[in-house]
């Protein structure tokens, strides 16, 4: 029996398209660290920040998103040191609180160096705890990817953590239809456009960036306005502490709408 990923078992097609990169990952050599039921750290993330960091978009930022994972520390890294706030979700959303604000004033006042405030247990210490609500809007959005076509399909690791955080901001106006998505991910990632399976809770990406270049998806597909939550399975509300609290919050503020 071939090896699974955590979260594998919710969606067939995805479940192969993971199995194959996660496999070619380590095979190849390529994989920093064990790839499986992660977003896979790689050789030349830091060449991937790089290209993501030459877009006007990324320039004119002052509120930058990123996954928490390891292949976008170096994009955490560039974002502080060009005096943009980062905001990062808690890790598997496992805490009471759901999100970290990094401001690098702050971090410079408390003598703390960013390469240990990009790390996850940097952010985690020397963040500054925060509700979804709290977060300002966002003026670029990093998420991680397994699996990416170069017309902005993304296959994630299989949690759903990112497709409920980018719905979540959009139904509070945090993120909107123009706000840049992105990620970035090893070259040997890109899959043909037929093997990436777009759900309607799915975001599309405006940008991938790889050690060897930057995409631009040019990907105008429509984009989820809010949290479809009769979609959201029972085990994220189980697994995700402020998950209940927040859909009530959420939903009363569309009954008051």
């Amino acid at each position: 029996m071939p090896e699974q990923g955590r979260w594998a078992g919710r969606n067939p097609e995805k479940d192969l398209i993971r199995h194959h990169v996660w496999s070619s990952l380590e095979a190849d050599g390529v994989a920093v660290g064990p790839a499986w039921s992660m977003i896979p750290n790689f050789v030349g993330a830091d060449l991937a920040a790089w290209h993501l960091a030459q877009t006007d978009e990324w320039k004119s930022a002052r509120t930058v998103k990123t996954n928490p994972d390891h292949p976008q520390i170096p994009i955490r890294i560039r974002a502080l040191y060009e005096g943009k706030t980062v905001y990062t979700p808690v890790p598997y959303l496992t805490r009471e609180f759901p999100y970290l604000k990094l401001d690098p004033v702050a971090l410079n006042r408390k003598g703390v160096s960013f390469e240990l405030a990009a790390t996850a247990e940097g952010f985690m210490e020397h963040g500054e705890r925060v509700e979804f609500e709290q977060v300002e809007p966002l003026d670029f959005c990093v998420v991680g990817s397994v699996a990416v076509s170069r017309r902005g399909g993304r296959t994630g690791k299989g949690a759903g953590f990112a497709d409920l955080e980018t719905a979540i901001f959009r139904e509070l106006q945090i993120v909107s239809d123009f706000t840049p998505m992105a990620t970035s991910i090893h070259s040997s990632q890109l899959v043909d456009d037929a093997r990436i399976v777009i759900e309607s809770h799915d975001s599309p990406l405006d940008f991938i960036a790889t050690e060897r270049e930057l995409i631009r998806s040019g990907n105008r597909s429509p984009r989820p306005n809010g949290v479809e939550w009769d979609k959201v399975r029972e085990d994220q509300f189980e697994n995700i502490p402020f998950l209940t609290e927040l859909r009530d919050r959420m939903l009363l503020r569309r009954n008051e709408a």
